[in-house]
């Protein structure tokens, strides 16, 4: 059997409904008012939830949505041999509480607020490091996030010293009008251009006195407030309520007290449909950055309670966190009660939905699998163009340091601050790597000859169970199953080469997707 007949017995394997590692067999129940408004919809709908995932599923699930990494063997062995009843919700906690949590949710937010040092955005490095590092912190220390809008839009002083001012120099132009399409779209999930052109100038009137001016440092840029004699002005909200700005006060200021009042349904809507968006990988309004008439939520009781429950407690946006992931929602398997319309199930979440890994998860999964470094670089070598060995992908702060593997898996420009600035399309390019790289054949001989030396003395198509658990539990995070065992072993004896198989793994759906 050649390698590629494997791989189409793995993908058919996978693909099918034998004692199944995917299903849990535990229908969905609800667990909280998330599921409660959820499986109404979808009942008024004539749709039936998903049943539950797996332990194995979830638990790789879980890593891959909270800290953009794969388990370990011995936290997947560990877990997956754990009898507790609560060890899910036991594994959430630990996993927001994880270093690598700040790490992960701030390269989310670093492609939102288009954290990069080059053209277009011309942050330098310097810059891009320093916003990176805020937007880090304030996730690591749980920052409310009505604080974090505030200090974004309030921002002011050096973009090398002060992190948040770089929102503004992160806008497409520095117009007042380029710097209101930027907070608009960023605070409220919209995009100014459909907009009429004076709806348009009555947002920019808040920006108007945004000012820059350089130092005596090289590509240093202070960010302030021109102060010019003012008289009091009526001014036009962009929900089109109104409201003054009175003479001498910062417009930013009017317009920040206005969006992070608890009252401005959209602001809550927009950040809980972002988190949302970025725990499934696609949104209630879908896509996040498009919320319009024309493009209403697919279930509105559940974004206006997310909302509702972001307010309660106080803009804490882990709990929000920490409340989807509890939820039966979350935890549903990825294949419909019904196969036929999968597509249109997962878009209404009735199960969960498939997706590729980012560009730079995936790397990191490959890098920890195999054990090796990735490479990067940089055309403006300032402050570094490299990396040290073992550097997260994840933690990089400024896409302009980048390498081949994360142009070619569509890792997001940051230009415009837009979902589509990412590609998690499966391209002929990604597929012609992964089955004809020298680097992943390489890897997958090394990663076997890794295992003969760590105990298995066979010969060089000997692959035992134990071997076999491990590296099932490696590379998808769950032990193989028994027809997955006698496909490879027919491979072997055939004359496939052990190597084979973990290059059949890394190729397969199931590994180059979240599910």
């Amino acid at each position: 059997m050649n390698r590629f007949c494997f791989f189409s017995a793995v993908f058919f394997l996978c693909g099918s409904a034998y004692a199944n590692p995917f299903e849990s067999g535990a229908p969905f129940k609800a667990v909280n008012k998330i599921d409660v408004l959820l499986q109404s919809s979808l009942s008024k709908q004539g749709v039936q939830p998903a049943p539950l995932c797996s332990d194995a599923v979830f638990l790789r699930r879980a890593y891959l949505a909270v800290i953009g990494t794969l388990p370990t063997t011995e936290e997947a062995e560990k877990f997956l041999n754990d009898k507790s009843v609560t060890k899910r919700a036991i594994l959430i906690d630990r996993l927001l509480e994880r270093s690598e949590y700040a790490g992960y949710w701030a390269l989310k937010w670093a492609d939102l607020l288009r954290c990069k040092a080059e053209f277009p955005i011309n942050l330098w490095p310097n810059g891009a490091a320093v916003y990176y590092r805020w937007i880090h912190d304030s996730i690591r220390e749980n920052k409310p996030y009505d604080r974090f809008a505030r200090e974004l839009l309030l921002s002011k002083g050096s973009n090398f010293r002060n992190g948040e001012s770089n929102f503004y120099r992160a806008a497409a132009n520095r117009d007042a009008e380029s710097l209101a399409e930027a907070a608009v779209l960023t605070f409220l999930g919209v995009q100014t251009g459909p907009w009429s052109s004076e709806k348009q100038k009555q947002a920019a009137v808040f920006f108007s006195r945004v000012g820059y001016k350089g130092t005596a440092q090289w590509k240093e840029e202070i960010v302030f407030r021109i102060r010019k004699p003012l008289e009091s002005a009526d001014v036009v909200f962009p929900d089109g309520t109104h409201g003054q700005v009175k003479a001498e006060q910062d417009p930013r200021q009017v317009f920040a007290d206005w969006l992070v009042s608890p009252k401005n349904k959209q602001f809550n809507e927009n950040i809980a449909n972002r988190i949302w968006y970025w725990l499934f990988g696609s949104g209630l309004v879908d896509p996040p950055d498009n919320f319009s008439d024309e493009n209403p939520p697919v279930h509105p009781a559940v974004l206006s309670y997310l909302a509702e429950e972001l307010v309660r407690e106080k803009y804490d946006m882990k709990h929000l966190v920490r409340l989807i992931l509890h939820s039966a929602a979350f935890q549903q398997s990825s294949f419909p009660v019904k196969r036929g319309s999968s597509q249109q199930r997962q878009e209404l979440f009735a199960s969960y939905p498939v997706r590729r890994l980012d560009a730079e998860v995936l790397q990191d999964a490959l890098s920890q699998i195999f054990g090796v470094s990735a490479k990067y670089t940089s055309e403006v070598p300032e402050p570094f163009a490299s990396l040290p060995n073992h550097y997260r992908t994840i933690m990089i702060p400024d896409t302009s340091l980048t390498s081949s593997f994360l142009e070619t898996f569509g890792r997001a420009t940051r230009d415009a601050g837009l979902v589509s600035d990412r590609n998690n399309g499966i391209t002929e390019s990604q597929m012609l790597f992964l089955m004809n790289s020298a680097e992943i054949n390489q890897w997958a001989a090394d990663f076997i000859a890794r295992g003969r030396n760590r105990g298995n003395k066979g010969g060089k198509q000997n692959v035992p169970r134990e071997t076999a658990d491990k590296m099932w539990l490696q590379i998808l995070s769950r032990y193989p199953a028994i027809e997955e065992l006698k496909t490879a072993a027919e491979a072997l004896r055939s004359g496939t080469p052990a190597a084979d198989i973990v290059w059949a793994l890394i190729n397969s759906t199931e590994f180059l997707c979240q599910h």
